[in-house]
This record gives C-alpha cells, structure tokens and sequence, in this order.
C-alpha cells in the first residue's frame, strides 16, 4: 500500500510519521508546495516540535517514510490520499470571520482530479464543515474520466504539545464513510491501516456526515469548558473564592470530570476558536439562530477574557504602562508547542504595545521573527526586545506576565528576579503556574487568574 499526505504541517507531517512508523509495510509520503517546509522536514531541525516527534521521524524517515515537493507524481502513485491541508477562518466577503476559507482544499481536489487515472480512497484529514466531502466528490467526479473515488472523513483529535502520545495512544479514531458497499470497503481499508497498532475497539466507524460534524463538536465542547471556568474566575476574583478550588470540587463529579477546568488568559491554538465560529456559520446558514448565538457566547467569552487581563495589567500599573517595560514570559498557544496561532499573548502583547508598553519577550520555542509577524511589528520597532533569557526579560521591568505554562518558569529564581526588577514588582500569573504564597513573602504583589485579588488577601 502507499499513502499520500497532501500537506507537512501541525497535522500532516507527525500523523504520517506515526503511520510509517507502526506500519514498516506501508510506503509513506508526505508532500507540499512549501520547499522549505519539506527540506526542514527532512532536516534535523523539524519545523514542528513536539516532545517525542523527532525519534518518530528519525525511526521511519528514508525507510518508508518521505518528505517531497512532487506533489502529483506522489499523488498518482498512492492508493490512499489524505488531504491535510489549512482550513482557515474566511476574513473576507460572506461567512467573513466564521465560515471555513475552503480554497485550498478545492484546490487539492482539482489536482487530484486531473492527475489521476485510476479509483482512489481520499480521506479528509483537514477540519472542515460537515458536507465539505460533498462539494470535494462533485469536483472529482467532473473530471469526465469516469472514475469512482471513495471519499472518507478521518478527523485528527490531537492536543498540541502531547501529539505523539495521542498518535501512540488515541482515545478513539474516528472514520466516517458512505454506507455503499463501496464506501465500506474504502472505510475498512483506512481501518486496517490504523490496525497495525489501535485496538480494533477504539476505531469508529459512522457515515461521512457524522464524522465531518463530530471533530467541530469535540472542540466546540472543550472551548466551551474553558470558557465556562473562565467566566467563573472573574467570579471568584470578586468574592473571595478560588477559581482552582472550585474547579477541584466540580470536578470530582463523575458527571462533570476534572479536564479542561484550567481557568487561564484565554485559549488559543489553530482549531477552537475557529471550529466554533465554523459550528457558528453553518447553524446559522441552516436557519438555526438561537443555537448559533449560543456557541458565538464561547468565543466572546474567550475574547473578554483575553481583553479582562490586558486591563488588569493596565490598572494595576497606575493606569498607564507608557515606556513601561513588560516582561512577557511565553508567547506558544501553549506549553510544549512552537505554534503561536491565536496565542492569547498575542492579544496581550497587541493591547500593551497599543498603550505604548515596551516588551520585553521570552519564549523556549517560538523565534523572535515569528513574534513579529504575529504582532504586526516592522524590524526595526524598538518597542519589542527578545532577551536570551527570562531572567534578562525580567530585569529592569515594571511587571512579569506569564501567559504560556512552560515548566521552565515553574522553576526560576524569583528571588534574583526580584531583585532586578522596579518595585512594586508585579507578577500577573495568566496560567496560575507559580506559588503565589512564596512570591508574595519575597516581596511580589501578584495577580493570578480566578484567586481573591491582593487587596482582599
């Protein structure tokens, strides 16, 4: 058998590295038009990080394993073809800022239409709107070469910063097929792939549309939990309680389960906010205004909750930061990841640069060009430095925000940070990963997200 990935990014590439990996007798190629992309995969500095993913692809890699630019010759020879490329949120005309920017995978459905010449099996690997798969088999099927191909939906559940556990390991994996013979067969043959390592009892099978649906569910169900504990931390900020507290006891309520009860900034990543707002525009395209103004209230939370810390930093420094510098530990969505889409820092970071802050920005994974681009920043802005370290970040500064939970900044030495830094010195905890207790008997005042407010201590 050989699999084609149309698509080396976040899902692409560690997902068919796994594949080769379980699977030695399964030829596997992962192709994209980004050169530079390919050679870095093919380099030993991958362009994603993930703990774990470099031995992955080391043990598989010039085996069965290959990153390529030859993307219709791959494509032609494969018997499997997944399509794993971006989905978007559109910024422009209708569905702007909800609906799925579907132009590249139209674009890679025309290119398999034209260049093969036999039946394929293509799974849909990409986050894409329930009936996507629909408009994907109109274009093959308009190829006039009469070829039946079999079009799965194979959505990827995987958690950023624990994706090779999660490909090891998966809690389930979900194939969603026609329930023609045909589309059975095409289903058991993606199954049998997964096979090789995943118990045959956590593979699920459903018809196309459910599958399509059930990956923008999952997340929409998870940014509504952080979302709701985020709401509560403002609640307990007022009164006393401890947002840690009450997630601890809810939590033990077999009903409710203790995941995804961090109250924090704010979430981030490449799939929940834009799944949600996606779940948003198709309930409205389908006449269903009252459900999509319910899963719109998910997002809005998520982007006041951003906006409440900005302005926490904001007052708490005498209501101006004006030439002030702000020593921003993190700028990852999340810990243990390079990727810094819709990172809740780079709300903060916008906010605080609007009110003429000077950053001072630290992060182990993301490179300071990446930060620039994300924050809209010319080269030569001088509002924003990157120091080596997060102790040089911290020096000098009127306040330390922590906005990505690394486990590095678990273990500084706050009392030399201290020292270095104006006073009062401000530590603005957006994760709640440090002990504030001790920070507060070295001398820091400290705002954490969701505990009483140091004037009610």
């Amino acid at each position: 058998m050989k699999i084609c990935c149309i698509g080396a990014g976040y899902v692409g590439g560690p997902t068919m590295a796994m594949i080769a990996s379980k699977c030695p007798d399964i030829r596997v190629e992962v192709v994209d038009l980004n050169a530079d992309r390919i050679a870095a995969w093919n380099s030993d500095e991958l362009p994603v990080y993930e703990p774990g993913l470099d031995d992955v692809v080391r043990s598989a890699r010039g085996r069965n394993l290959f990153f390529s630019t030859a993307v219709e010759d791959t494509i032609r020879s494969a018997d499997i073809i997944f399509v794993s490329v971006n989905t978007p949120t559109k910024t422009f005309g209708m569905g702007a800022e909800k609906a799925a920017d579907l132009r590249y995978i139209e674009a890679v459905a025309r290119t398999i239409a034209e260049v093969v010449t036999e039946p394929k099996i293509i799974v849909e690997k990409s986050t894409i709107p329930v009936r996507t798969a629909e408009a994907i088999k109109t274009i093959l099927a308009s190829n006039g070469k009469g070829l039946k191909h079999q079009v799965l939906s194979n959505p990827e559940f995987l958690a950023e910063g624990t994706a090779v556990a999660d490909l090891t390991a998966p809690d389930r994996i979900l194939i969603g097929g026609e329930t023609t013979p045909e589309g059975q067969t095409a289903v058991e043959s993606l199954v049998s792939v997964y096979a090789h390592w995943v118990p045959r009892e956590r593979i699920l099978t459903t018809n196309l549309w459910s599958s399509e649906l059930s990956k923008l569910v999952a997340n929409a169900f998870l940014a509504q939990r952080i979302s709701s504990i985020n709401s509560i931390s403002a609640l307990c900020e007022t009164t006393g309680a401890d947002v840690d507290e009450v997630a601890r006891a809810i939590g033990t309520d077999s009903r409710i389960g203790p995941k995804f009860l961090k109250a924090s900034v704010g979430f981030g990543g490449s799939c929940f906010q834009k799944d949600v707002l996606n779940l948003v525009y198709l309930c409205g395209h389908f006449g269903l205004p009252e459900v999509a103004a319910y899963w719109q209230h998910v997002v809005q939370m998520n982007d006041w909750q951003k906006r409440r810390f900005s302005e926490k930093v904001l007052r708490t420094l005498f209501n101006t930061v004006t030439g002030k510098r702000i020593a921003v530990l993190g700028f990852a969505f999340k810990k243990d990841t390079n990727d810094t889409r819709e990172s809740a820092s780079i709300y903060v970071c916008k906010d605080l640069l609007e009110e003429r802050a000077n950053l001072a920005i630290h992060d182990p994974k993301v490179k300071p060009e990446q930060i620039r681009k994300d924050l809209e920043l010319a080269t030569n802005d001088s509002r924003v430095s990157f120091p080596a370290t997060a102790e040089e970040a911290a020096a000098g500064a009127h306040a330390l925000l922590i906005l990505t939970e690394w486990d590095a900044y678990k273990q500084l030495d706050f009392e030399k940070i201290y020292q270095h830094m104006l006073k009062p010195a401000w530590i603005f905890d957006g994760r709640n990963i440090l002990d504030r207790a001790k920070l507060e008997a070295i001398g820091f005042k400290v705002y954490a997200i969701g505990k009483p407010l140091p004037e009610k201590n």
